[in-house]
Formats: C-alpha cells, sequence, structure tokens
C-alpha cells in the first residue's frame, strides 16, 4: 500500500470501489474519469489526454502519442457500466477532461487533488491514482484472463513489468501452498 507517496498503489476491493463511485466522487466528471481508468486499466495521464472523438463504435481510442512509451495506439472496448457514466458526463469541449475555464486538459495534479479529497470523504486510505490501473489488471487476471489480454489491454510492452501491477492476496497464497502434495 502506498503510504506518503512510497510503495505501490492501493488495490481497492469491489466494496471500496461502490463507496468511491457513490458516496466519494462527486462530480459526473470525476466519475468519468476514474471509471475510464478503472474499466480501461489506462494510466491517469491517458484519460486526461482523451478527446471527444477517441470515444466511438463502443471504444475507447488510447492514441500513441498520450501513451507511456508512445510505442502503439491501443482500442479498449467500453464496459456497460463505463457506458453509464460517460453518458452522465457530457462536455461541451473538444477535449473530454478540459481544465480551468476550459482551456487545455485538467492536470494529474488536479486529478490527483479530485481523488485525495474523495477518499477522505470516505475514509479509504493508500488510495492514489494508479489506484485504478492496479485495480482493473488484478482483478483481470484474478477472473482467469490471460497476461497477453492483459497486456494488449494494459499497453505494457512486457510481460514482466505487467506482473508487478498484479497483487497475489494471502487467500491466494494459502491456496496455493495447499495445492502441494502427494
Amino acid at each position: 500500500m502506498k503510504v506518503k507517496g512510497n510503495g505501490q498503489a492501493k488495490v481497492l476491493n469491489s466494496g471500496e470501489l461502490e463507496r468511491l463511485f457513490d458516496e466519494g466522487l462527486i462530480s459526473p466528471r470525476d466519475r468519468a474519469l476514474f471509471a475510464i481508468c478503472l474499466f480501461t486499466g489506462c494510466r491517469v495521464s491517458e484519460a486526461l489526454a482523451l478527446h471527444q472523438d477517441d470515444i466511438k463504435g463502443g471504444t475507447i481510442t488510447f492514441r500513441k502519442s498520450t501513451t507511456k512509451g508512445k510505442l502503439k495506439t491501443r482500442n479498449v472496448d467500453i464496459h456497460p457500466r463505463l457506458a453509464q457514466f460517460l453518458d452522465a458526463y457530457q462536455p461541451q469541449t473538444e477535449v473530454l477532461f478540459p481544465g480551468m475555464h476550459n482551456r487545455g486538459t485538467l492536470t494529474r495534479y488536479m486529478a490527483d487533488r479530485l481523488l485525495r479529497a474523495a477518499c477522505q470523504r470516505i475514509g479509504i486510505e493508500g488510495v492514489s491514482t494508479h489506484s485504478f490501473r492496479r485495480t482493473a489488471l488484478t482483478q483481470m487476471h484474478n477472473a482467469g484472463i490471460p497476461l497477453r489480454h492483459i497486456q494488449e489491454i494494459s499497453g505494457h510492452n512486457d510481460l514482466g513489468t505487467l506482473q508487478r501491477y498484479l497483487e497475489v492476496s494471502a487467500e491466494q497464497k494459502r491456496a496455493a501452498i495447499s495445492s502441494i502434495g502427494f
């Protein structure tokens, strides 16, 4: 868990996610922003760089120029729950998350402040903007999705880097040990 900027971002459980989206995040914009991060496994900077025309045909396109490695464009299907958050948020600008006075885009710093305030409202600690990415990738892994598929969605260059994102619970470790025997 992340403490004072150190460690990995917390992986959120379903109860924490529900509370965060129902009670913590108070505006449709904030819910849409973090829902994109959760339901696509993208980085907050990738979500903040989205334009209205990046969302069409049931997919979100993360342009090569806005991804971390700037290596390739990736398309991610829009989850039905994400579609609900996007429908509730209708910005009147070309960029999806405009900055102050509709100029530029919302900054990573402001997104972090919005999330910290939301978490403080509901009493969750150790959460950062990267928590949504770690949560999404861990949930897909726990659901048995092949790592290669998760890699395509997340945009990781290699499986080793992707595996560092995945949290292994105490229960999973116990189950692994209990499978040993003859």
